[in-house]
């Protein structure tokens, strides 16, 4: 099939043009009922080159195509997009009970629940589709639709060819998976804008795994919910991202609710957003985003797809996850690349960079969709990503310590000195704490300024014990919150010495 340079209304790029010109002979020399995988990144205009396919293949083989989202919001949209290409459709939702009009048609656009409750009850039969493009294809709830197409080919379109369960691989159902251009790539040739990656390190170890692989909503939102993670929220979007449009993304509705009190308190224009919301409500939040350059939208996940707003300058990830899609989700709606935006920044407050990598570097699609098994293995876990943490002394707490000349102390250099000296292990944390006393009585008029100091050495004091408790091989948590307490326990009783030897 040969692939032209126009479309109805539309023009593609040519990147866009390479792909279809590879789809297209996959399909030819593919016998039909095959399953086909195409990958293209977020921003990279999936729905562009699928539209153009649709009205290519209705021409040119006039059999008919159906399209299946998994929500509502990308049924219009994909919907309408097709209308720009010249392809008239229909759309199955929860108000077509039957298709008496169905010969009227050569496209429909249907949701994944929909249609198969409407096939189950016999009420909808679709006739003489050749093509079922599937959107998003790494959810899962397309797979039960497949008994229905057996005849057809089916196109699956995904960011992120890695299926939502890990059960359920990809390569089970997709015979071949076509990758398109990379986001480096369509960074350098300016149909993305370019990600100031801003990574602030956080130890998760309060967070738990729920059974589908990703941290627990419940264990998220007490842990981002605490005055402390909303503190260093508010200091991370003030450092990087104050004034800009931004977007913040949370795993908890009650985290979300926290978020935009402490930013109104806090006198900024922000506003709430998750699926509780009527489709009124939304509409109106939407537009006082689309139209307000300062605002800040904090919202729990309904935002990740369907959703496009390229005023977008500043996206923060209020969480973790062991989601590769989700991670490329949310980054990628501050993507969108403008006459006068061609970079955005990406606060990241859940270690995901450090464990999915940046956010433009190169990923191997084939081998993830060949072997997700190994790849889902070998993402970093949260206790290799805490060993290469770095602590930084805050500006505002090195302040407090102006008097000291050596506010440092490096914990792992220590260990391999008096491991060479031939001394105890336990030596490491007493020099620590006597190099922590030392500072705290420096920079204190008497022994309750200095202990009030030492309270604010807690996040310093996590680290060395979590840097020495790698040293000696023994990190478990018990452990660890055992070493912590202790030390400032220990702290304490020097501070309290040292004071008693200057009277």
């Amino acid at each position: 099939m040969e692939v032209e340079k126009k479309v109805a209304k539309k023009t593609l790029y040519d990147y866009q043009l390479e792909d279809l010109t590879t789809i297209f002979k996959e399909l030819d020399g593919l016998p039909q009922g095959s399953n086909l995988l195409y990958q293209l990144p977020t921003g990279g205009g999936k729905t562009v080159v699928f539209s153009e396919i649709t009205r290519r293949y209705i021409e040119q083989s006039k059999k008919k195509v159906v399209v299946l989202t998994h929500r509502i919001e990308l049924s219009r949209q994909t919907s309408k997009m097709l209308h720009d290409f010249g392809v008239t459709n229909k759309i199955i939702n929860s108000e077509v009970k039957e298709l008496e009009d169905q010969d009227e048609f050569m496209c429909f656009v249907a949701m994944v629940e929909t249609l198969n409750n409407r096939l189950q009850e016999e009420k909808v039969t679709l006739k003489d589709v050749g093509l079922v493009i599937i959107d998003e294809a790494h959810y899962n709830s397309f797979r039960k639709l497949f008994k229905y197409f057996e005849e057809a080919t089916i196109l699956g379109v995904t960011a992120t060819p890695l299926s939502s369960n890990i059960k359920l691989p990809m390569k089970d159902h997709y015979k071949k998976l076509i990758v398109g251009k990379s986001i480096k790539s369509l960074i350098e040739n300016n149909f993305l804008s370019k990600a100031e990656l801003y990574n602030f390190d956080v130890s998760l170890r309060s967070l738990k795994l729920g059974i589908h692989g990703d941290y627990t909503v419940k264990s998220s939102d007490e842990f981002y919910g605490n005055q402390s993670m909303l503190g260093k929220l508010v200091t991370a979007y003030e450092e990087v991202a104050k004034g800009t449009k931004t977007l913040i993304f949370n795993n908890g509705i009650n985290t979300s609710h926290y978020v935009y009190e402490t930013f109104k308190k806090a006198g900024y224009n922000v506003r709430h957003l998750d699926n509780r919301n009527t489709a009124a409500e939304r509409k109106e939040i939407l537009e006082w985003f689309s139209v307000t350059p300062d605002a800040i939208l904090s919202s729990v996940s309904i935002l990740t797809t369907g959703f496009d707003e390229p005023t977008v300058e500043s996206i923060i990830l209020n969480r973790a996850t062991k989601s590769l899609t989700l991670y490329f989700q949310m980054i990628g709606r501050g993507s969108r690349i403008l006459p006068n935006k061609n970079k955005f920044n990406v606060i990241d407050l859940g270690n995901n960079i450090a464990r999915f990598g940046p956010w433009d570097s190169p990923v191997d699609w084939q081998e993830i969709f060949h072997f997700p098994d190994f790849y889902l293995e070998n993402i970093k876990n949260d206790e290799e990503i805490e060993k290469e943490f770095i602590y930084q002394m805050p500006d505002e707490l090195k302040v407090k310590f102006n008097k000291s000349s050596k506010i440092h102390f490096d914990i792992k250099a220590e260990y391999k000195k008096v491991f060479a000296e031939g001394g105890k292990s336990k030596l490491v944390l007493e020099r620590s704490i006597e190099q922590h006393a030392e500072i705290c009585v420096e920079n204190s008029e008497d022994v309750f300024d200095a202990r009030i100091l030492a309270k604010e050495l807690k996040d310093e004091i996590a680290y060395r014990v979590r840097q020495y408790s790698y040293c000696i091989m023994n990190n478990t948590k018990n452990y660890k919150e055992w070493l912590e307490e202790d030390y400032e326990r220990k702290l304490r009783s020097s501070i309290s010495k040292k004071f008693a030897q200057m009277m």
